[in-house]
């Protein structure tokens, strides 16, 4: 008998006309709410974009590292809330008693904060670097063993990418010191080696004509780069040190080119640069004469 009632209520149910249609609306419902919360993302960061492109016309307006990072950051709050909505929209659509659940959020939400500590420090330690303007997208920054271009910073996590491709994403939490290298100018070091035998003071006339004209040839360069002098007296070899001040992170760059530029201006005014020698002596031991052995 038992089974019976049971199967005649699933047939009701199955027949049930009214049933289907309210299943049929909800989820009708459903997907309308998925994708209107979808349009209203892209539609919303089109408009952040967009607020922020009027604002490079702004004569208030911030750096543009600084906005490249509040950029990303207001995009993934947006994308946030309106998927927070569109959840509580959708229990709404399933009868789900949605306040009855926010009030009960704020016990669960107690409970949940002594076991999400780390959560909560990752989101304040998030606000304050983006408040504090440590670092921005697009900077080259070192974080612990990590180093590399801050790609973005979110309230909870940072993402960092290396010039190898890995990306790299550290709660903010863990961030405790940073190395920002974008904020100031760089230094480009690069020490020059010269023979014993070479004139150092003609040698340090011929560098220094070629290094007043390099701050047109190369924009990277802010200022014509100077010779520090002697730095080392090596084994085989007087060593130059030369230093330029560079626009931030493009020290690398001008190095490079400073060396080329100094083999070419060596090379062209018969300025020698030592390379290694090698002495060899050889002592050839006088044969010591052996008596013959005869029979007598």
């Amino acid at each position: 008998m038992n089974l019976e009632r049971i199967w005649v209520d699933i047939q009701t149910k199955i027949t049930n006309e009214e049933m289907w249609g309210n299943l049929g609306q909800g989820a009708i419902k459903i997907i309308a709410i998925l994708i209107l919360s979808g349009i209203f993302i892209k539609v919303g960061k089109v408009m952040i974009e967009n607020v922020f492109k009027v604002r490079t016309r702004s004569p208030l307006r911030v750096s543009e590292r600084r906005e490249a990072t509040l950029l990303k950051l207001l995009q993934n709050v947006l994308t946030y809330v309106v998927y927070f909505i569109a959840f509580m929209m959708i229990l709404s659509t399933l009868t789900i008693d949605v306040s009855a659940m926010l009030a009960g959020a704020g016990i669960v939400g107690l409970a949940v904060g002594f076991g999400a500590q780390n959560l909560v420090r990752d989101i304040i330690t998030g606000f304050f670097i983006i408040f504090e303007d440590q670092f921005s997208v697009g900077d080259f920054v070192r974080i612990g063993q990590f180093e590399g271009t801050v790609e973005e910073i979110g309230l909870r996590t940072t993402k960092i990418k290396t010039w190898t491709g890995e990306l790299h994403i550290l709660p903010n939490g863990n961030i405790t010191e940073v190395t920002n290298f974008s904020l100031y100018n760089s230094m480009a070091v690069v020490d020059l080696s010269l023979s014993y035998e070479g004139d150092i003071s003609r040698a340090e006339q011929v560098i220094t004509e070629l290094l007043s004209g390099l701050p047109d040839k190369y924009e990277e360069i802010v200022k014509v780069p100077e010779i520090l002098g002697v730095q080392n007296l090596a084994a085989s070899d007087v060593v130059l040190r030369i230093v330029a001040e560079t626009l931030p992170m493009k020290h690398f760059i001008v190095a490079r080119a400073l060396r080329k530029e100094l083999k070419a201006c060596l090379d062209e005014n018969g300025i020698e640069i030592p390379y290694p020698r090698l002495v060899m002596y050889s002592r050839q031991e006088e044969a010591t004469p052996k008596k013959a052995l005869g029979n007598e």
